[in-house]
């Protein structure tokens, strides 16, 4: 065995030995054999060579760089253990997608033995989606269950704090002196309480609480949120998201949700929001987008428009009539709904959108931006108490789109 660290790195290597060690390792294959390198290192060397190594078909131009892992499944598989076992899950994923674009490894994603090798995250989901209709039936129920495990992990991250921030806005005009412990007022309640100071414990006893009291809404009076997603393939990720906020909020009893997907055609998802897993089987990723028929179809479904909001996830690549769209918008707005347009809701990076389009939007005086998951709670409750959702933004430090002179 290799005198190695944890990490696959030699151990006393000399400055020089290291350096030609680095160099071994960014050059690639030709230097794959160099002494300098360990045997994790040359795995480290063919691991990364396989999808980053200068291609050897001669049909090839030779100004593209790329690898190959061959057709088969097994060989795929070592390749994802080896990557897993070099790096963070983070770089995995970034490695994973490269291989995805490089490779056009969606084709293996129909293979079991690959999918049960596969670092598993939202953007895979997607992939899972978009190739379902495709897959043979063993396939078929491994992604199920795959999918099926990653929901679970997103919805452990995220229902707690939507269920917080969104479950029965407090009604600050009425107190009880039996709160929820949520619920207590704790400056009235050390006021209350201060004859009660221990001055050996430096605190303050409470001998009653003072809380303020919830609201009790009738199914008549609760909020309406409308959910209107682009599912159009550059919206994967935001889907994913948008269909587990969905059914997250659609178990609240306090809040009336509808989940709506389009491109060119419109499917609603209201009535499975009780499986997530079964709503993203639902989605149809890919296509054209017309965001114009989708707000005709949400308008016509809203029935009480100053208890309604919706929320617009879409890039605002138009394939339908903009014009129209704005118009309908506009309508919306003057009605009372309260009408927020997320570009995208993903952990990634700067979307691409149509800023021309997003300029007019914001003219309308439609809050237009991008939105983390982590985040996307806040904003609800901000939205469902009707704040101004430019000031919280402000100070969230997250920029909006800003309206068009």
């Amino acid at each position: 065995m290799d005198d190695t660290t944890e990490t696959g790195t030699p151990e006393h290597l000399s400055p020089d030995a290291e350096r030609e060690r680095r160099w071994r390792l960014a050059v690639g294959a030709d230097g794959a054999q160099s002494s300098a390198l360990s045997s994790e290192d040359r795995r480290l060397s063919a691991a990364l060579n396989a999808l980053y190594g200068d291609g050897e078909d001669k049909g090839q131009d030779s100004r593209k760089r790329r690898g190959g892992l061959g057709r088969s499944a097994p060989r795929v598989a070592e390749w994802m253990g080896d990557i897993r076992s070099f790096f963070p899950q983070q770089v995995v994923q970034i490695i994973q997608k490269d291989a995805f674009e490089r490779l056009d490894l969606k084709q293996m994603l129909m293979e079991p033995e690959f999918l049960k090798a596969i670092e598993a995250d939202v953007n895979l989901v997607a992939d899972l989606i978009s190739l379902r209709n495709v897959m043979p039936s063993k396939t078929k129920d491994l992604a199920r269950g795959l999918i099926a495990d990653i929901v679970a992990k997103l919805i452990e991250r995220l229902e707690r704090k939507t269920a917080e921030a969104i479950r029965g806005a407090l009604d600050k005009s009425r107190r009880t002196n039996r709160p929820r412990q949520r619920d207590i007022d704790w400056r009235r309640t050390i006021q209350a309480n201060l004859r009660h100071y221990q001055p050996e414990h430096k605190t303050v006893v409470p001998e009653k609480l003072v809380g303020f009291m919830r609201k009790q809404r009738r199914l008549v009076d609760l909020d309406e949120v409308v959910l209107c997603v682009d599912q159009s393939g550059s919206m994967a990720s935001s889907v994913v998201y948008a269909s587990i906020f969905a059914a997250v909020m659609a178990s609240l009893p306090v809040v009336k949700t509808k989940l709506v997907c389009f491109d060119t055609a419109i499917v609603d998802l209201t009535d499975d929001l009780a499986d997530p897993v079964e709503v993203l089987f639902g989605v149809q990723l890919g296509g054209g987008t017309d965001i114009n028929q989708a707000v005709a179809y949400c308008t016509d479904r809203i029935e009480r428009p100053t208890k309604s909001h919706l929320i617009l996830i879409t890039d605002l690549y138009e394939g339908g009539t903009g014009k129209e769209m704005l118009r309908r918008l506009a309508a919306l707005v003057r009605s009372g709904v309260n009408v927020i347009v997320l570009l995208a809701l993903t952990d990634q990076g700067r979307p691409a959108y149509d800023a021309s389009m997003a300029g007019l939007v914001a003219g309308l005086g439609v809050p237009v931006f991008t939105c983390t998951p982590d985040l996307f709670p806040e904003v609800m409750a901000a939205a469902l108490r009707r704040d101004d959702i430019v000031a919280f933004l402000a100070g969230a430090d997250i920029k909006v789109v800003q309206a068009d002179e």
